[in-house]
Protein backbone atom coordinates (compact mmCIF):
# COMPACT_ATOMS: atom_id res chain seq x y z
CA UNK A 1 0.00 0.00 0.00
CA UNK A 2 1.07 3.48 -0.41
CA UNK A 3 0.03 7.19 -0.74
CA UNK A 4 -0.66 6.36 -4.58
CA UNK A 5 -3.91 4.87 -3.63
CA UNK A 6 -4.88 7.98 -1.86
CA UNK A 7 -3.28 10.84 -4.27
CA UNK A 8 -6.06 11.70 -6.40
CA UNK A 9 -9.30 10.65 -3.18
CA UNK A 10 -11.02 13.57 -2.37
CA UNK A 11 -13.83 12.83 0.22
CA UNK A 12 -13.26 10.84 2.89
CA UNK A 13 -15.35 9.41 5.18
CA UNK A 14 -14.84 8.93 8.49
CA UNK A 15 -17.50 6.26 9.41
CA UNK A 16 -19.40 5.89 12.57
CA UNK A 17 -19.37 2.20 13.72
CA UNK A 18 -23.31 1.05 14.14
CA UNK A 19 -23.90 -0.78 17.70
CA UNK A 20 -26.93 -2.31 18.74
CA UNK A 21 -29.18 -1.09 21.98
CA UNK A 22 -27.22 -3.62 23.95
CA UNK A 23 -23.84 -2.39 22.83
CA UNK A 24 -22.19 -4.56 21.03
CA UNK A 25 -21.05 -4.11 17.09
CA UNK A 26 -24.38 -4.13 14.47
CA UNK A 27 -22.29 -5.74 11.99
CA UNK A 28 -25.71 -6.53 10.18
CA UNK A 29 -26.18 -2.39 9.77
CA UNK A 30 -22.49 -2.30 8.26
CA UNK A 31 -23.61 -3.42 4.07
CA UNK A 32 -26.81 -0.89 3.72
CA UNK A 33 -24.23 2.26 5.37
CA UNK A 34 -20.87 1.20 3.60
CA UNK A 35 -22.94 0.75 -0.02
CA UNK A 36 -25.17 4.08 1.17
CA UNK A 37 -21.67 6.05 1.37
CA UNK A 38 -19.88 5.15 -1.61
CA UNK A 39 -23.35 5.47 -3.82
CA UNK A 40 -22.75 9.84 -2.57
CA UNK A 41 -18.99 9.79 -3.60
CA UNK A 42 -17.06 8.53 -0.98
CA UNK A 43 -13.58 7.95 -2.48
CA UNK A 44 -11.94 6.14 0.61
CA UNK A 45 -13.44 4.98 4.42
CA UNK A 46 -11.75 5.49 7.89
CA UNK A 47 -12.26 3.30 10.24
CA UNK A 48 -11.78 3.10 13.96
CA UNK A 49 -11.49 7.32 14.12
CA UNK A 50 -12.74 9.70 16.71
CA UNK A 51 -16.45 9.47 14.51
CA UNK A 52 -16.47 5.66 14.78
CA UNK A 53 -15.55 5.93 18.76
CA UNK A 54 -12.60 4.56 19.07
CA UNK A 55 -11.64 5.06 22.58
CA UNK A 56 -14.41 2.42 22.93
CA UNK A 57 -13.53 -0.12 20.74
CA UNK A 58 -11.46 -3.19 21.89
CA UNK A 59 -8.46 -4.37 19.90
CA UNK A 60 -10.48 -7.77 19.17
CA UNK A 61 -13.60 -5.55 17.96
CA UNK A 62 -11.29 -2.89 15.30
CA UNK A 63 -9.60 -6.32 13.81
CA UNK A 64 -13.55 -7.48 13.43
CA UNK A 65 -14.67 -4.43 11.76
CA UNK A 66 -11.75 -3.85 9.56
CA UNK A 67 -12.42 -7.63 8.45
CA UNK A 68 -16.42 -7.04 8.05
CA UNK A 69 -15.89 -3.81 6.16
CA UNK A 70 -13.28 -4.87 3.84
CA UNK A 71 -14.99 -7.59 2.98
CA UNK A 72 -17.80 -4.86 1.87
CA UNK A 73 -16.10 -2.79 0.13
CA UNK A 74 -13.65 -5.78 -1.75
CA UNK A 75 -10.93 -3.31 -3.28
CA UNK A 76 -13.39 -0.55 -4.85
CA UNK A 77 -12.13 2.19 -2.49
CA UNK A 78 -9.25 2.87 -0.44
CA UNK A 79 -9.25 2.16 3.37
CA UNK A 80 -7.61 4.05 6.37
CA UNK A 81 -7.21 2.36 9.88
CA UNK A 82 -7.29 4.12 13.37
CA UNK A 83 -4.04 3.02 14.72
CA UNK A 84 -3.09 5.85 17.16
CA UNK A 85 -3.33 6.20 20.79
CA UNK A 86 -1.34 8.26 23.28
CA UNK A 87 0.58 5.36 23.88
CA UNK A 88 3.37 4.75 21.45
CA UNK A 89 4.32 1.49 22.40
CA UNK A 90 0.74 0.45 22.06
CA UNK A 91 0.23 2.08 18.90
CA UNK A 92 3.54 1.04 17.00
CA UNK A 93 2.28 -3.01 17.97
CA UNK A 94 -1.36 -2.02 16.54
CA UNK A 95 0.38 0.06 13.22
CA UNK A 96 2.39 -3.36 13.07
CA UNK A 97 -0.42 -5.68 13.43
CA UNK A 98 -2.53 -3.75 11.01
CA UNK A 99 0.25 -3.29 7.66
CA UNK A 100 0.71 -7.37 8.77
CA UNK A 101 -3.45 -7.68 8.60
CA UNK A 102 -3.50 -5.79 4.99
CA UNK A 103 -5.81 -3.82 2.89
CA UNK A 104 -4.75 -0.41 4.43
CA UNK A 105 -4.15 2.36 2.30
CA UNK A 106 -2.48 4.17 5.52
CA UNK A 107 -3.42 4.49 8.93
CA UNK A 108 -4.09 7.43 10.90
CA UNK A 109 -2.94 8.30 14.21
CA UNK A 110 -3.80 10.66 16.63
CA UNK A 111 -1.27 13.50 18.23
CA UNK A 112 -1.28 11.97 22.14
CA UNK A 113 -3.70 12.76 24.27
CA UNK A 114 -4.00 13.44 28.20
CA UNK A 115 -0.11 13.34 27.95
CA UNK A 116 0.26 16.88 27.12
CA UNK A 117 3.79 16.13 25.15
CA UNK A 118 6.03 18.46 24.11
CA UNK A 119 6.44 19.26 20.28
CA UNK A 120 9.56 17.26 20.81
CA UNK A 121 7.34 14.59 22.19
CA UNK A 122 4.94 14.67 19.58
CA UNK A 123 7.58 14.30 17.03
CA UNK A 124 9.26 11.61 18.66
CA UNK A 125 6.44 9.34 18.86
CA UNK A 126 4.74 9.68 15.29
CA UNK A 127 8.75 8.87 14.46
CA UNK A 128 8.79 5.92 16.34
CA UNK A 129 5.08 4.54 14.89
CA UNK A 130 6.30 5.08 11.16
CA UNK A 131 9.93 3.76 11.72
CA UNK A 132 8.24 0.77 13.17
CA UNK A 133 6.18 -0.63 10.89
CA UNK A 134 5.41 0.00 6.45
CA UNK A 135 2.01 0.75 7.23
CA UNK A 136 2.03 5.24 5.51
CA UNK A 137 1.10 6.93 8.40
CA UNK A 138 -1.59 10.30 8.21
CA UNK A 139 -0.79 12.39 11.35
CA UNK A 140 -4.40 13.44 12.89
CA UNK A 141 -3.96 16.83 14.56
CA UNK A 142 -7.16 18.05 16.59
CA UNK A 143 -6.71 20.24 19.43
CA UNK A 144 -10.17 20.22 20.38
CA UNK A 145 -10.02 16.89 21.35
CA UNK A 146 -6.53 16.14 22.86
CA UNK A 147 -5.67 19.86 24.57
CA UNK A 148 -2.50 20.26 23.03
CA UNK A 149 -1.80 21.18 19.32
CA UNK A 150 1.07 20.16 16.55
CA UNK A 151 2.78 23.39 15.60
CA UNK A 152 3.19 23.45 11.44
CA UNK A 153 6.98 23.46 11.81
CA UNK A 154 6.77 19.96 13.66
CA UNK A 155 4.04 18.84 11.52
CA UNK A 156 6.62 19.50 8.14
CA UNK A 157 9.35 17.87 10.12
CA UNK A 158 7.46 15.20 10.45
CA UNK A 159 6.44 15.15 6.75
CA UNK A 160 10.31 14.53 5.74
CA UNK A 161 10.13 10.80 6.83
CA UNK A 162 9.08 8.72 3.90
CA UNK A 163 6.53 6.83 5.79
CA UNK A 164 4.76 10.04 6.99
CA UNK A 165 2.20 10.52 4.05
CA UNK A 166 -0.14 13.16 5.16
CA UNK A 167 -2.31 15.22 7.91
CA UNK A 168 -5.78 15.57 8.76
CA UNK A 169 -5.60 19.46 10.05
CA UNK A 170 -8.24 20.27 12.43
CA UNK A 171 -6.68 23.72 13.56
CA UNK A 172 -6.71 26.81 11.22
CA UNK A 173 -6.64 27.70 7.82
CA UNK A 174 -3.72 30.04 8.63
CA UNK A 175 -1.75 26.69 9.77
CA UNK A 176 -3.31 24.82 6.78
CA UNK A 177 -1.94 27.49 4.20
CA UNK A 178 1.24 27.29 5.92
CA UNK A 179 1.67 23.89 5.70
CA UNK A 180 0.05 23.63 1.96
CA UNK A 181 2.77 25.96 0.90
CA UNK A 182 5.56 24.30 2.66
CA UNK A 183 4.64 20.92 2.70
CA UNK A 184 7.20 18.25 0.36
CA UNK A 185 5.05 16.68 -2.65
CA UNK A 186 4.68 13.56 -1.02
CA UNK A 187 2.57 15.01 1.18
CA UNK A 188 -1.38 14.95 1.62
CA UNK A 189 -3.40 17.72 3.79
CA UNK A 190 -6.26 17.16 4.63
CA UNK A 191 -8.88 19.45 6.27
CA UNK A 192 -10.79 17.17 9.04
CA UNK A 193 -13.34 20.46 9.64
CA UNK A 194 -16.38 19.74 7.02
CA UNK A 195 -16.99 23.42 7.44
CA UNK A 196 -13.47 24.40 6.38
CA UNK A 197 -13.84 22.01 3.58
CA UNK A 198 -14.48 25.05 0.78
CA UNK A 199 -11.71 27.35 2.38
CA UNK A 200 -9.04 24.65 2.19
CA UNK A 201 -9.71 22.90 -1.13
CA UNK A 202 -9.51 26.85 -2.63
CA UNK A 203 -5.99 27.15 -0.54
CA UNK A 204 -4.74 23.59 -2.25
CA UNK A 205 -5.52 20.82 0.34
CA UNK A 206 -5.76 17.19 -0.93
CA UNK A 207 -9.76 16.96 0.11
CA UNK A 208 -11.33 16.37 3.40
CA UNK A 209 -11.99 13.65 6.10
CA UNK A 210 -15.49 14.18 6.33
CA UNK A 211 -18.74 13.35 8.62
CA UNK A 212 -21.12 15.23 7.11
CA UNK A 213 -20.41 13.25 4.06
CA UNK A 214 -22.62 10.58 5.80
CA UNK A 215 -25.70 12.51 5.07
CA UNK A 216 -24.41 15.38 2.79
CA UNK A 217 -22.32 13.54 0.39
CA UNK A 218 -23.87 14.40 -2.52
CA UNK A 219 -23.32 18.32 -1.69
CA UNK A 220 -20.06 18.01 -0.56
CA UNK A 221 -19.12 16.36 -3.83
CA UNK A 222 -21.16 18.70 -5.56
CA UNK A 223 -19.38 21.40 -4.35
CA UNK A 224 -15.66 19.90 -4.40
CA UNK A 225 -16.52 19.58 -8.50
CA UNK A 226 -17.26 23.46 -8.74
CA UNK A 227 -13.83 24.20 -7.37
CA UNK A 228 -12.14 22.18 -9.28
CA UNK A 229 -13.61 23.75 -12.30
CA UNK A 230 -13.01 27.08 -10.94
CA UNK A 231 -16.69 27.38 -10.68
CA UNK A 232 -16.57 29.75 -7.53
CA UNK A 233 -19.68 31.23 -7.76
CA UNK A 234 -21.50 27.58 -7.69
CA UNK A 235 -19.01 26.52 -4.89
CA UNK A 236 -19.88 29.21 -2.65
CA UNK A 237 -23.83 29.05 -3.17
CA UNK A 238 -23.27 25.35 -2.22
CA UNK A 239 -20.98 25.93 1.30
CA UNK A 240 -23.95 28.98 2.01
CA UNK A 241 -26.37 26.09 2.38
CA UNK A 242 -24.21 23.38 3.89
CA UNK A 243 -22.67 25.69 6.76
CA UNK A 244 -26.17 25.46 8.94
CA UNK A 245 -25.99 21.55 7.97
CA UNK A 246 -22.58 21.04 9.60
CA UNK A 247 -23.07 23.47 12.57
CA UNK A 248 -26.42 20.99 13.29
CA UNK A 249 -23.90 18.12 12.71
CA UNK A 250 -21.66 19.32 15.53
CA UNK A 251 -24.10 20.85 17.81
CA UNK A 252 -23.56 18.18 20.17
CA UNK A 253 -20.48 15.87 20.58
CA UNK A 254 -19.84 14.19 17.46
CA UNK A 255 -21.39 11.37 16.52
CA UNK A 256 -24.23 11.86 18.48
CA UNK A 257 -25.97 14.51 15.90
CA UNK A 258 -24.71 11.99 12.41
CA UNK A 259 -26.02 8.82 14.38
CA UNK A 260 -29.33 10.58 15.05
CA UNK A 261 -29.62 11.63 11.36
CA UNK A 262 -28.87 8.09 10.59
CA UNK A 263 -31.06 6.70 12.59
CA UNK A 264 -33.73 8.40 11.03
CA UNK A 265 -32.95 7.84 7.64
CA UNK A 266 -33.20 4.13 8.46
CA UNK A 267 -29.32 2.78 8.66
CA UNK A 268 -29.78 0.93 12.54
CA UNK A 269 -26.72 2.77 13.92
CA UNK A 270 -28.03 2.75 17.40
CA UNK A 271 -27.10 4.42 20.33
CA UNK A 272 -23.83 5.64 21.44
CA UNK A 273 -21.04 4.04 24.15
CA UNK A 274 -20.45 6.02 27.16
CA UNK A 275 -19.32 8.29 28.02
CA UNK A 276 -21.25 9.86 24.77
CA UNK A 277 -24.68 10.23 24.50
CA UNK A 278 -27.06 10.31 22.41
CA UNK A 279 -28.62 14.00 21.43
CA UNK A 280 -32.07 14.86 23.87
CA UNK A 281 -34.84 13.90 21.80
CA UNK A 282 -35.68 17.42 21.06
CA UNK A 283 -32.41 18.43 19.71
CA UNK A 284 -32.17 15.75 17.49
CA UNK A 285 -35.08 16.37 16.24
CA UNK A 286 -33.77 20.31 14.83
CA UNK A 287 -30.86 18.26 14.05
CA UNK A 288 -32.83 16.40 11.79
CA UNK A 289 -34.87 19.02 10.25
CA UNK A 290 -31.69 20.78 9.23
CA UNK A 291 -29.47 18.46 7.66
CA UNK A 292 -32.12 16.71 6.07
CA UNK A 293 -35.10 19.10 5.06
CA UNK A 294 -32.54 22.18 5.27
CA UNK A 295 -34.73 23.95 8.06
CA UNK A 296 -32.51 26.44 9.04
CA UNK A 297 -35.11 28.02 11.63
CA UNK A 298 -35.41 24.60 13.01
CA UNK A 299 -32.15 25.06 15.57
CA UNK A 300 -31.77 28.78 16.33
CA UNK A 301 -31.99 27.40 19.92
CA UNK A 302 -29.17 24.72 19.61
CA UNK A 303 -27.32 25.76 16.54
CA UNK A 304 -25.06 29.09 16.79
CA UNK A 305 -22.40 29.87 13.50
CA UNK A 306 -19.59 28.52 15.22
CA UNK A 307 -17.94 25.13 12.47
CA UNK A 308 -17.42 23.37 15.47
CA UNK A 309 -17.69 24.21 19.50
CA UNK A 310 -15.29 23.76 21.87
CA UNK A 311 -15.65 20.13 22.79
Amino acid sequence: MSIEQLKNVKLITAMVTPFKEDGSINFDALPKLVEHLLAHHTEALLLAGTTAESPTLTHDEELQLFEAVQKIVNGRVPLIAGVGTNDTRDSIEFAKEVAAFGGFAAGLAIVPYYNKPSQEGMYQHFKAIADASDLPIIIYNIPGRVVVEMTPETMLRLAEHPNIIGVKECTSLANMAYLIEHKPDNFLIYTGEDGDAFHAMNLGADGVISVASHTNGDEMYNMLVAIENNDMKAAAAIQRQFIPKVNALFSYPSPAPVKAVLNYLGFEVGPLRLPLVAAPDEDAKRIIKVVVDGDYEATKATVTGVVRPDY
